[in-house]
Order: C-alpha cells, then sequence, then structure tokens
C-alpha cells in the first residue's frame, strides 16, 4: 500500500515539476507570493509545492476601441473613434515585472490606459478650434505618443499605433459646416468663372491688338512698296522722255513731239476706258495758260456761295 502512495506522490510531483509555456506568453513565477523568474515560451521546469505560476503575460500586439467626446475651445463637440495598438514593451525581466504587479488586475490596467488616453486627447481639443480639429489629425496622434510613451513605458508596455478612425461633431454643427463648405465652393467657383472671363477677354484684346498692328505693319510696308514703285515708274518715264527728246534734238526734229504724243495717248485711253463724258483742253501753251486763269477765275466765283 505504501508504495503504491509513495508512487502516487512521486508522479504527481513530477506533473507539477514541468510548465508548458506557449509561444507568444511568458509565465511569471513566485516564492510563497515573491516575485522569483520568468518561464520563456516551451517546457520549463518548477519545484513543487514552492514555486507559483503567478501570472502567464502575453507578448503579443493588443488592441482597444475607445469611443468618447471631447470639447475644442470655442465649446463645439467632438466626437472621437480610435483604435489603440499596444503591446509589452520587451521581454527583458524588468518589463515582465513591472507588467504583472503594476495593476491588480486586468480591468485596472484598460480603465488606467483609455482614462489616459482620453485625457490626453481632450486636453489638446480643448486648446484647438472646431475648423482647425479636423485637418490636425495627425498633430493629435502625435501629442499622444509623446504623453503616452513614458507612462506606458512605466507600466511595462509601449504605444504601437494610435488610429483615430473617426472626427465627427453634433449634427448641428455638421450642417453649419456644410453651409460654409458650400458658400466657400460657389464663391471659388464665382471667382474662377470671373478671372476665367477676364482671361478670355484679355487675349481676345490682346488678339485684336495684334492684328491691328500687324495689319498696320502690313499697309506700311504696302505703301512704301507702292512709293517706291510710283519712283522707280517716275524716274523710267523721265529717262525714257529724256532719251526720246535727245534723240529728236539729234535727229533735228522739235522735241514737242513727244509731248503731242503723249497727249494723243492720253485722249486714246480716256476714250477707250473712259465711261462718262471727256472735256478736251487745248494742250497748247497759250490754252494751258488760258485753261488755268478761267479755272482760278471759277474758284473766286464759288467762295461766297460756300460761305
Amino acid at each position: 500500500m505504501f508504495p503504491l502512495i509513495l508512487l502516487g506522490l512521486l508522479a504527481l510531483t513530477l506533473f507539477l515539476s514541468y510548465v508548458i509555456v506557449p509561444q507568444g506568453t511568458v509565465a511569471v513565477v513566485t516564492v510563497f507570493g515573491k516575485y522569483r523568474r520568468v518561464m520563456m515560451p516551451g517546457l520549463n521546469f518548477k519545484l513543487p509545492f514552492i514555486e507559483n505560476v503567478y501570472k502567464r503575460i502575453s507578448i503579443q500586439n493588443r488592441s482597444l476601441e475607445l469611443e468618447f467626446q471631447a470639447i475644442t475651445i470655442d465649446q463645439a463637440n467632438v466626437n472621437f473613434k480610435a483604435m489603440l495598438v499596444y503591446a509589452v514593451f520587451d521581454q527583458s525581466e524588468e518589463a515582465i515585472k513591472r507588467v504583472a504587479f503594476k495593476f491588480v488586475d486586468e480591468r485596472s490596467l484598460m480603465q488606467a490606459l483609455v482614462r489616459t488616453v482620453e485625457g490626453s486627447i481632450r486636453a489638446f481639443v480643448a486648446t484647438q478650434r472646431q475648423a482647425a480639429v479636423l485637418s490636425l489629425r495627425g498633430e493629435i496622434v502625435l501629442h499622444v505618443k509623446d504623453q503616452l510613451d513614458e507612462t506606458l513605458e512605466s507600466w511595462g508596455y509601449h504605444l504601437i499605433d494610435l488610429q483615430l478612425n473617426d472626427i465627427a461633431f453634433d449634427e448641428e454643427i455638421m450642417r453649419s459646416m456644410a453651409k460654409v463648405v458650400a458658400s466657400n465652393n460657389l464663391k471659388a467657383a464665382a471667382e474662377n468663372e470671373g478671372q476665367a472671363l477676364l482671361i478670355t477677354k484679355t487675349k481676345a484684346a490682346e488678339a485684336e491688338g495684334n492684328a491691328i498692328k500687324i495689319s498696320a505693319e502690313a499697309e506700311k510696308i504696302a505703301a512704301q512698296l507702292r512709293g517706291q514703285g510710283v519712283a522707280l515708274f517716275r524716274e523710267e518715264v523721265t529717262k525714257g522722255m529724256a532719251h526720246a527728246v535727245q534723240e529728236l534734238a539729234d535727229n533735228n526734229l522739235d522735241p514737242s513731239l513727244v509731248y503731242f504724243s503723249m497727249w494723243t495717248e492720253a485722249i486714246k485711253h480716256f476714250a477707250e476706258q473712259g465711261k462718262g463724258n471727256v472735256i478736251f483742253l487745248d494742250g497748247s501753251n497759250e490754252g494751258l495758260e488760258k485753261s488755268m486763269q478761267q479755272m482760278l477765275a471759277l474758284q473766286h466765283l464759288d467762295r461766297p456761295a460756300n460761305r
């Protein structure tokens, strides 16, 4: 009988002597309530009836969802939905001891962690105006991390990530903000339309000015070319007349034949091309002088009637 009891005690002792620690966790061992050591993942042994596994601690990442409200400096309520990702600082003995003995239980840790995150965000939002909160998502996260790093480290944890999944105001404030955005969009659209119209008018004026400038330049060049053509024509006519007069003089002929020839050619051209009445004038020197006197006399007679 005694051997069976002894065998049973031995089997129980062996059963209580080994501890299997799953991957991703560590076990804190105490001796009569006092910290002794940390067991790593795998098969571990302990002194039965003396050493006790006080707590198993997960060293994997943990997540926590938060919903709370904050108030801006201009008294606007802001509703936050956030997700907190945290983990044990490392697997060092000091960090594991802090995690194991800093709080009475997991519930106390969660309560302290939530209140710390909420308080940090509320303190930051209380210094901002409602119009700026939505654009400060990144600054809020950085502020919380700066505030929590030292606190969480004293608890044996560290903050991995904080995501602000939703930032919303009260319904009335959201409606007023939507109206402000809509009015700003209308204002921007009107300004853009005005700028587009101004650009269109400016470009049209520039195009018209350039066209006028090009036309004037072309007219100027054309006038110069016409003047050069007339001058060249007169020069050639003068040369031709001078040559003809010289030929007549060399052959003992009257040079006035040139003028007579020109006069008859002009009469011929008037007869062929003219569509109205033709007035013939005396082509002699005496006749031309008489015609000029008559025209001047008519001009003098016409002046009193015009006045």
